[in-house]
């Protein structure tokens, strides 16, 4: 009966400890993902804001999509890197470097690949819609739209698995923030088109 209460006792513990790791992989997933549609997405509207052919904007998607990809795994691998060994710091002041604590630390490898990983499925999405349509308004028209239904499931998805209550909310930020993005690319290349620049 007496382990039965200890387990009771522990699991609130266990719950957010889960919830605080799901939130960091979490995290790193979506942003990942977000911000390899938004970014692909608003590179090939900015591109064809400027030149109407296909290829132009195709080509120019799939560059974001490799320079992203490789960019956000540098970046996290760095990143992960440098938390990494301030907990390993904090570790050994505390006299604890090779207990149970080290091994729980991230692996910079992991995050690197995790982060590439997301931020190529995102870039995916815009260039795979556009890919295969010759029509130049439509093509721009079926960017935004799949660009628009993906941002509003990565929102909803983020809020679903980090259990936030806000699930419309957190769909509409993003969703906002990625028309916003892609607008500005396009107006500000069509402005630059107009110019004759």
């Amino acid at each position: 009966m007496a382990n039965n209460k200890q387990v009771d006792a522990e699991n609130p513990a266990e719950v957010a400890e889960d919830l605080t790791q799901r939130g960091n992989w979490l995290r790193a997933a979506v942003l990942g993902a977000n911000d390899g549609l938004v970014s692909t997405a608003s590179l090939m509207l900015g591109v064809g804001a400027v030149k109407a052919e296909a290829r132009a904007m195709v080509v120019s998607g799939f560059a974001g999509l490799l320079a992203g990809a490789c960019s956000m795994a540098i970046g996290e691998f760095v990143s992960v890197c440098s938390q990494r060994d301030v907990e390993l710091a904090q570790l050994e002041r505390d006299g604890k470097l090779g207990g149970e604590e080290e091994r729980s630390l991230p692996s910079p490898a992991q995050a690197s690949a995790a982060s590439a990983m997301a931020f190529s499925v995102g870039a995916a999405v815009p260039l795979l819609a556009a890919g295969f349509i010759v029509n130049y308004r439509l093509r721009i028209a079926v960017v935004v739209a799949v660009a628009s239904v993906a941002l509003a499931a990565f929102g909803c998805v983020g809020a679903v698995l980090g259990r936030s209550p806000a699930v419309v909310r957190s769909s509409a930020r993003v969703l906002l923030g990625g028309w916003a993005a892609m607008a500005v690319t396009f107006g500000l290349m069509r402005l630059f088109k107009a110019s004759g620049i």
